[in-house]
């Protein structure tokens, strides 16, 4: 269990995605902005590959300004990189929890990473088709510590765990 090789993770996504991935990183570190990867390329970086078209990442606060009403973001903050589109969350709106993950991210290959229980909080959060589907193959392929999981949802959203148990049983019997 844990982190793949990220490069293999990256080998699975459009070259201008993976330049995305690296240039955005690079640049939020320079701008001295916590950050972690997510979405696909998190996915795939803990076990279950699969192609996405963007580049997703969790960010501080601190990349973005307040003008009254009015949010922006910070001054040389990519949106998009090689003609992808780069997707950012904050934790203010995925709970405060969260902000762990930016402080604790897990480290592959010099990128930081969502950790595992982290990403499927925020998968059940949102629980589109393609989420569900990203969490029953993270739980069938052994990219996520279930039991690590189940607690972390216990503890910070106890309503999603019913959730996570369906996804683990549809795991399962697909498994059979």
């Amino acid at each position: 269990m844990g982190l793949i090789d990220v490069n293999k993770a990256l080998e699975t996504v459009q070259p201008a995605v993976r330049q995305a991935i690296e240039e955005t990183s690079a640049q939020l570190t320079r701008l001295g902005i916590r950050h972690a990867i997510a979405g696909g390329v998190a996915v795939a970086a803990h076990g279950y590959l699969r192609q996405t078209s963007d580049a997703d990442f969790l960010v501080g606060d601190e990349a973005f300004e307040r003008h009254g009403s009015l949010v922006m973001f910070k001054p040389g903050v990519p949106v998009t990189v090689a003609g992808v589109a780069v997707d950012y969350l904050s934790p203010t709106g995925l709970g405060a929890h969260v902000e762990d993950a930016l402080e604790h991210p897990l480290m592959a290959g010099g990128l930081p990473i969502v950790p595992g229980e982290v990403l499927v909080y925020m998968k059940l959060s949102a629980f589109r088709r393609r989420d569900q589907n990203d969490v029953i193959e993270l739980v069938r392929r052994g990219g996520v510590d279930v039991a690590k999981c189940h607690a972390y949802l216990a503890r910070h959203a106890p309503d999603l765990v019913p959730r996570l148990e369906a996804m683990v049983e549809a795991a399962e019997t697909e498994d059979a």
